[in-house]
């Protein structure tokens, strides 16, 4: 298994008490990163619990970050132009990136509409290198402060899907991937796990209880889900915070509530 980080459990009544409590610490984390290194690296989630996260600090958060010094990255994207209704950049930038202060250059998306898709992949791999510009092996020595991640029922996080050979792949930093035949658009590019826990800090943003089967097993039987589930194999280097909604874990047990 992956680095030896115990996840971390914050369970919330709703949707917008998660995206609060997720808003909250990404101040606190963005404040210290660039206190500490001059800028503050985050890689942006798509899908449905997300956007409300993105809704949220735009309208209640977006002075307390200094956008100037945050890079925004993306986890994933489908092979669709940048203005399409599903493009994870488009939902990105309809609900947060158009209304901060941040630099264009300090945005950077993903050109999944080029072809072929393992162009695009090796393009996107290239802006990580030519930010970070890593030493050591293979890279090592580099680390986004934050990801986000999302988790579809069938347990697949970015576009890593269960049983795909890009689960292994520990070399490359982002791969083109076709997603299950029954998930469209089916061409995805994905940052790959080598990279996902390469970072300081992930958190899981998960809500609905059609995942509530896989978030009981990804947190009570860790090692049985490891063989099932992509999101199961996720282990950043420092923090790793599961976001959850009571739909999506009402156990109770150990967890901290964030209020509305």
């Amino acid at each position: 298994m992956a680095n030896p980080v115990t996840p971390e459990k914050c369970v919330s009544p709703n949707l917008d008490a998660l995206s609060r409590g997720v808003a909250e610490e990404m101040v606190r984390l963005a404040r210290a990163a660039i206190d500490e290194r001059g800028h503050f690296t985050l890689v942006l989630a798509g899908g449905g619990t997300p956007r409300k996260l993105y809704q949220v600090l735009a309208q209640s958060y977006g002075e307390q970050i200094p956008w100037s010094r945050v890079h925004l990255f993306f986890g994933d994207e489908r092979c669709v132009p940048p203005d399409h209704p599903q493009s994870n950049f488009a939902m990105a930038f309809q609900t947060l990136i158009s209304k901060i202060r941040i630099p264009s250059q300090n945005i950077n998306r993903i050109p999944a509409e080029m072809e072929p898709t393992e162009k695009a992949a090796d393009a996107y791999e290239e802006v990580l290198w030519q930010f970070f510009r890593p030493s050591g092996k293979e890279g090592s020595s580099f680390s986004f402060d934050l990801i986000l991640l999302g988790m579809g029922k069938d347990g697949h996080t970015a576009s890593l899907f269960p049983g795909d050979r890009a689960l292994q792949e520990d070399h490359r930093w982002v791969v083109a991937v076709n997603a299950p035949p029954n998930t469209q658009p089916r061409q995805r590019i994905t940052l790959t796990l080598s990279v996902i826990n390469r970072a300081r800090h992930v958190f899981f943003l998960v809500s609905g209880d059609e995942k509530r089967g896989v978030v009981r097993s990804i947190l009570e039987t860790p090692e049985k889900a490891y063989k099932l589930y992509p999101a199961a194999r996720v282990r950043p280097r420092e923090r790793l915070l599961w976001f959850l909604d009571h739909a999506a874990y009402p156990q109770c047990g150990e967890r901290v509530e964030y209020k509305t």
